[in-house]
């Protein structure tokens, strides 16, 4: 990493109201801006994508699936907690986020809905250890909300829970939905592949550390929050296949983008999946492996994911686009508008 990198270097100011509260009314229905190769800028709408692609280009999308990861219930004091599921470490445990007045210790019972009841384990750092009844995927879909972000100020309802997923989501385990992925449906996803652009999925369950604030201004400094991901051997095949025809790597969402950089660090090993846990923190400088060019959403100021783009198009670039995108009335975050981001010509 570039050691003199400092967090208010992707800071960028967002009026409130550019934050999208809901989706288009249509998942195909947003706006685009595109950031060529000649780091030119230019307005678009999402159903332009398949003219920006080529033949033999792979997107690379991720599956991850959404869980209702969102629990509230109250101590057998009384007082009243709210549980967020960051990851599901067996059939019936997971470690999670719990908000209450006081910390809950080792042996507390948190009773949900009336319904059922969690026991607190123990505690790894900033997450509590469960114990659930049954299986935890069972129960958060009966009892659980979709976790919609924190900018995000309404509550979860019926509609988030299907737009506030891809339509090809398959591996439940996130607790964020990997946003670039909501703006394709079915027909879209078939016309490109009659186009002859091939896809391929790989896995990366989006955690809350997601949403957090960079804390510290040296960014050397910044330890990662850790995310599963998957690749499998057959998509490393994919991207082989594609490179060898001429065609482009085009992660849909930074989430792919991580999982697909992580795997490339472990080429090369039998036929086993690539997988892991990976805090990989992608900065300006950063030298790319698999991904040549990135459809992704408009991403908060300060964010790791701010710098994980400037690493792909230069910081120049980002900063020139974020502010068209400001002034041009996009709309931001993960209902809003995407971003497709091709990496510079040398």
């Amino acid at each position: 990493m570039n050691p003199s990198l400092q967090l208010s270097q992707f800071d960028y100011h967002l009026p409130s109201e550019l934050i999208a509260q809901t989706p288009a009314a249509t998942r195909s229905g947003s706006r685009l801006l595109h950031l060529d190769a000649r780091s030119a800028l230019h307005d678009r709408l999402f159903t332009d994508l398949p003219s920006l692609l080529r033949p033999h280009d792979l997107l690379v999308l991720n599956n991850t699936q959404v869980i209702k990861a969102r629990l509230r219930g109250h101590k057998d004091s009384g007082g009243k907690v709210e549980i967020l599921v960051e990851r599901i470490t067996g059939p019936t445990t997971a470690l999670a986020h719990v908000k209450a007045s006081k910390s809950p210790k080792a042996g507390t019972r948190l009773r949900i809905d009336d319904a059922f009841t969690i026991e607190v384990a123990g505690r790894q750092d900033e997450l509590f250890e469960l114990e659930f009844p049954a299986r935890v995927l069972d129960l958060l879909e009966r009892h659980g909300a979709t976790p919609l972000p924190p900018y995000i100020t309404h509550e979860a309802q019926a509609q988030d829970e299907e737009r506030y997923q891809t339509v090809y989501a398959q591996a439940p385990g996130a607790v964020a939905a990997p946003t670039a992925g909501l703006h394709f449906d079915q027909p879209m996803l078939d016309a490109l592949v009659a186009q002859g652009i091939q896809h391929a999925f790989v896995t990366l369950h989006v955690g809350a550390g997601t949403f957090q604030p960079v804390r510290v201004e040296d960014l050397s400094q910044h330890q990662m929050h850790a995310e599963r991901y998957v690749v499998p051997q057959a998509v490393v095949r994919q991207i082989e296949e594609a490179r060898r025809q001429g065609g482009r790597v085009i992660a849909v969402g930074t989430t792919s983008v991580r999982a697909l950089e992580s795997a490339a660090a472990q080429a090369g090993c039998a036929d086993d999946p690539l997988e892991g846990d990976t805090r990989l923190f992608i900065t300006p400088g950063y030298r790319f492996s698999y991904v040549d060019a990135l459809i992704t959403n408009f991403h908060l100021p300060r964010s790791t994911l701010m710098m994980l783009v400037s690493a792909l198009a230069g910081m120049e670039p980002i900063r020139r686009a974020y502010a068209h995108a400001v002034q041009s009335r996009y709309r931001f975050f993960s209902y809003g508008d995407a971003m497709f981001i091709e990496s510079p010509k040398p």
